[in-house]
């Protein structure tokens, strides 16, 4: 193992860095800017049982330090991943990839993860109960110990894969509601998602999001992120992914310190199609600044008082 790997569900990675759900595609088209394989791993766009054209336009709002997106988890469908995408993926990354899974019902996530379960490239299931810009399922799913929990418990009954349960963090208790997944079987707990925000036009006096509201992610939001990831690992004794607002090798470090296990880059690759390239490159310096010999070293690391 080389000072940047890390073992996540007991999968080894070349190093914690993960672009996230929703950022990178299916991997293949950004193979075009660099050599994917880099990467520790990714999770590939949210897939549901059935195609789902997505949100009316328009779904993308700029804000200070962020962005909002509303783009409501449009993909292919389950069936024709599988059949289309995963083997264009297979030609470029040469590792094991995470899945992103997403439904509105448990019957849903069940029948997704068995199919997706069963292909080999497949590493991990990261089990979307959080998604706040779909009507129905999605977040609803995350807002509720019971609800995370019983999803989590249909979907380990038909896989064998590692199964990674993605938390909201519009919630009042997180600690709890990832307490109930680990009670249930969650093999990792990932968060966190997207907040829920919106914008208005001030020359319309319309919300600039058609769906009036959507997830608010990008710099703005580490701060939270990086709380919610701290309270977490603190309560359960599976493994943490962490993610929000994370856009350079410090924020990697310090999501680690708090008790990441892996960490998630999301809305920086929709500004620098680069960003986990570069962030993967400078980790080595930025460990030397502050004498890091080993990155599984500092998982769980902060210092209290």
């Amino acid at each position: 193992m080389g000072r940047l790997s890390v073992n996540l569900c007991g999968i080894e990675m070349d190093n914690p860095v993960i672009p996230a759900s929703g950022t990178f595609g299916y991997g293949y088209e950004f193979s075009e800017w660099y050599d994917i394989n880099i990467l520790g791993t990714f999770s590939f766009k949210g897939t549901t049982r059935d195609p789902r054209f997505g949100n009316p336009t328009p779904r993308i709002a700029e804000c200070t330090a962020g962005m909002i997106n509303a783009v409501g988890l449009q993909n292919p469908g389950v069936d024709k991943v599988i059949a289309e995408e995963l083997p264009k993926l297979k030609q470029c990354f040469h590792k094991p990839v995470m899945a992103n899974v997403s439904g509105f019902s448990v019957e849903d996530y069940a029948y997704t993860c068995e199919r997706l379960d069963k292909e080999e490239q497949v590493g991990w299931l990261e089990v979307n109960i959080s998604c706040p810009n779909v009507h129905g399922g999605g977040m609803s799913f995350g807002t509720s110990p019971q609800a995370a929990a019983e999803v989590t418990r249909a979907v380990k009954a038909v896989t064998k894969k590692p199964v990674i349960v993605k938390l909201s963090p519009n919630v009042t208790d997180i600690v709890g509601i990832a307490k109930a997944c680990e009670e249930a079987g969650a093999d990792g707990i990932s968060l966190i998602n997207t907040m829920l925000g919106m914008r208005i036009d001030l020359k319309t006096r319309k919300p600039v999001i058609k769906n009036t509201m959507g997830g608010f992610s990008g710099p703005a939001i580490f701060p939270v992120a990086l709380r919610m990831v701290y309270q977490v690992a603190q309560a359960v004794n599976i493994p943490v992914v962490g993610m929000g607002g994370v856009s350079c090798a410090e924020d990697v470090i310090e999501m680690m310190l708090a008790g990441a296990v892996a960490v998630e880059v999301g809305a920086q690759n929709l500004v620098d199609p680069m960003a986990c390239r570069k962030i993967i490159d400078e980790l080595p310096a930025a460990m030397d600044k502050y004498h890091i010999n080993n990155l599984s070293h500092i998982i769980g690391g902060v210092q209290n008082g």
